[in-house]
Order: C-alpha cells, then structure tokens, then sequence
C-alpha cells in the first residue's frame, strides 16, 4: 500500500471514534412534565409515575424535569425512591424561568382536564415552544374556553373517547388527535412486602378476597385539604345522592359473602373514603357478613395500595383510578361512573371493558353490578384474561403516545 494512503486511512480511522463519541454525546432535547395535580387522591399521585415509567421506557436517553402541582405527604421520597434520575421542580417564579430557558419540551401529563393556564404561561414565557397534551379527559366544562390550547399543541391524546369527540365536533385543529389512555395504566409503583405484611395481619389471604372502594358525588375536600371551605350545597347533594350510589356496593359486598369464599376489603382512593366506607357500607351490614369484611381505617399511598391490589382477586366501586392501577396489573376491576366524575369512566368502553362499566345515572349498577362481581369470582381465569387483553389495548396506546411524543422531540 501507498505510504502515504496508509497514513491518510489510519489518520481517518482514529479520528472516527472520537467523531461518533461527539456525536452520542450531543445534547438531547429536555422534557419538562406538568403533573402531579394533588396527594389526597392516590390516583392523582399515580398519574406522574405512570408517565415517568413510560418515558423511561420508550425515551430513556432524555432528561426528565417534573413541574408538580404537589408532591407532598411523602409523594416526592416515593417518586425519587422509584426514578432516582428525575429531577422535581422547586416552588417559586425563578426555579420555573429556569426551567422554561432549559427545557425544550412541555409535556401536559394526564389528569381530568389541561392546565391551560400552564400551558399558556409556557408558551409565552419560551417565545412558543412546543408542548403536547398525553391522557386527558376534556370538554365537559366550557369546552371552547380549551380550545385555543389544544389548537396550539404539537399532539393531543384525550383519555376517553368522548372527549376526542368534542375537540373533533368543535372543530379543534391540532394536527394530531387521538385515544390515548390515562397514563396511571403505566403506573409499576408497588410496595409489596409492607402490604403483605399487612394484609396477613388483617387475616386476609392472596386471591381470596375483593376489593371495594365508595365515592361521593362532590369530593368533600373540605375534609381532607387545608384551607378549603364548607360547601354545603355540594354537602347537601352528596347526602341526597350517597345511598343510591353507594347501596348497589354494599350489595354487592353482601352477596360475595353469603354467596362465595371471598372475603371484602373495604379501602380508600382518596383520604375522604375511609369514613365514607365505615357509615355507608361497614356499618350497614348483617352481623353474618361482617366478619368477613374487613374496613382499612387509614389512607395510603399509591405504591402501598398496588401491593395491596396485586393479591386481590378483583376490584369494583365507584372510582376510576383503582381500576386503572388494576388492570394495568392484570387485575379485573370494575367501575361505577356518574356525570361527576366527568367522562372519563367511558375509557372503559375504550379499552374493551363495556361489561364491567355500570352508570349509577342510569341505575346500571343496582342492576347489574352484583352480577358482574360474582362472575369475576366464580371464573377467575376468564375474568384475567379479560383484564389482560385490556391491559394490552392500553399498552398499545401508551406506546403510541410515546412515538409521537419521540417524533416531536427529534424534530
């Protein structure tokens, strides 16, 4: 060989790694995440884990920052314990500029609505990054008072498909619109040796019981957060409404007792049910079926009722986010939904579970609730595989979410 093509060829060839090191280390785009909306409710909290864990999974060369509503009540230790590398945004304007000048991505996390005011103070403040909107519900309150920030997204997913509906029958113009599930489905938080622990100790064996969670009408958030005020319109309603929504339950729960081996756990999503669950259910029942109930007296967090939920052999009541982190674990679970709880009980439908969707509105749970529960016991194999197949339409949707969101990004 030519000395002097010898010499250009290897002079080639030791610059090559060096090259393609420069090239891997080339900054990444920063994701800035809107979430963690409140720590009452371990629904609200499971929001923010399950798009982390979608992000480490599908995205795991970006850096994620989490611009929280709260995370207190030891929501934060829980957070950093599970994604060591993530980083929380601390309260104040400055920490916020900062991270608006940093970050090259907002992404709006799931929740029962888009944080609009969020939204807009990003896009003016950053001269009009990007955003995108993953898994929310939208359009039951002033619709057109949203429309100008979904019309502004790089890509919204609406977790029901009722929502998605409203944007496309008022016309919104964001260039991506699609089902995209709740991110809580995502949600791998568990504490499982604490749970079983406790479990044992309240006599209540894996697969040999099911789980049983009440709601009012209005959240009384003046029971459980500071510096919220006594509604008593929303009081009164609740009290008018709280038997026919909550008897079809304790129906239920009666009959698993006199009709199966299954024992009832009466538990809590937010920090309000735990007394709701003792006046409406605990203390109503036959002395022949409660003995084998048992009611949890105190709150928990999301990770401790995962572990919880991954032993029973089924949930139902009257909340959403139970069921999600039910099934997005290969656990049947059923939901009772009203016109409260917005639209988002209908991502039921979405994901394949119409059978296992009841609306108090239309007294489908006096009906057919207590039915629906004991053949979730009586074939648990059908009933798991059911959970599973809409664990796997959700799944799909996730990863879909998140393409979308990498095609963004490497724009």
């Amino acid at each position: 060989m030519n000395r002097r093509l010898f010499l250009t060829q290897a002079l080639a060839a030791s610059a090559l790694p060096s090259f393609i090191s420069a090239a891997d280390a080339a900054p990444k785009k920063k994701i800035l995440l809107r979430s963690s909306w409140q720590t009452e409710n371990i629904g609200d909290i499971a929001h923010t884990p399950g798009m982390l864990k979608l992000l480490e999974t599908y995205l795991p060369e970006y850096e994620v920052t989490l611009w929280p509503g709260s995370v207190e009540n030891g929501v934060d230790k829980m957070l950093m314990k599970r994604f060591p590398k993530l980083k929380i945004l601390a309260k104040g304007d400055t920490a916020k500029e900062e991270a608006f000048k940093s970050h090259d991505f907002l992404l709006h996390g799931s929740g029962p609505g888009i944080s609009s005011g969020s939204i807009v103070d990003w896009t003016q403040k950053t001269g009009g990054k990007p955003y995108g909107i993953a898994g929310v519900t939208w359009g039951y309150i002033n619709a057109k008072a949203g429309l100008e920030v979904i019309n502004g997204s790089q890509f919204t997913f609406f977790r029901d498909s009722v929502s998605l509906e409203t944007a496309k029958k008022l016309e919104a113009t964001c260039p991506i619109m699609e089902f995209g599930p709740d991110a809580t489905f995502a949600c791998d938080l568990v504490s499982d040796e604490p749970a079983a622990a406790w479990l044992k100790e309240v006599g209540l064996e894996d697969g040999k019981f099911v789980c049983c969670i009440p709601k009012l009408r209005r959240t009384p958030y003046w029971e459980i957060k500071k510096h919220v005020p006594f509604n008593e319109k929303s009081h009164a309603y609740n009290e008018k409404m709280k038997e026919h929504d909550i008897a079809p339950l304790r129906n239920a729960v009666i009959a698993v007792v006199r009709e199966t081996s299954m024992k009832v756990l009466l538990c809590p999503e937010d920090a309000s049910q735990m007394k709701l669950n003792k006046e409406m259910i605990y203390d109503k029942l036959p002395a022949d079926v409660k003995d084998r109930v048992v009611w949890r007296e105190q709150y928990w967090l999301t990770d401790f009722a995962q572990g919880v939920y991954n032993r029973c052999a089924g949930l139902f009541g009257n909340e959403q986010h139970s069921p999600i982190l039910c099934i997005g674990h290969g656990i049947p679970a059923i939901v009772c939904r009203y016109k409260e709880q917005t639209s988002k009980g209908f991502m039921w439908k979405d994901i394949g579970l119409s059978e296992w969707l009841f609306d108090h509105d239309k007294d489908e749970a006096e009906k057919g609730l207590t039915p629906a529960v004991l053949a979730i016991i009586n074939d648990q194999a059908a009933a798991r595989a059911k959970a599973l197949k809409a664990k796997g339409i959700a799944d799909d949707r996730m990863k879909r979410m998140m393409t979308v969101l990498r095609e963004e990004l490497e724009k």
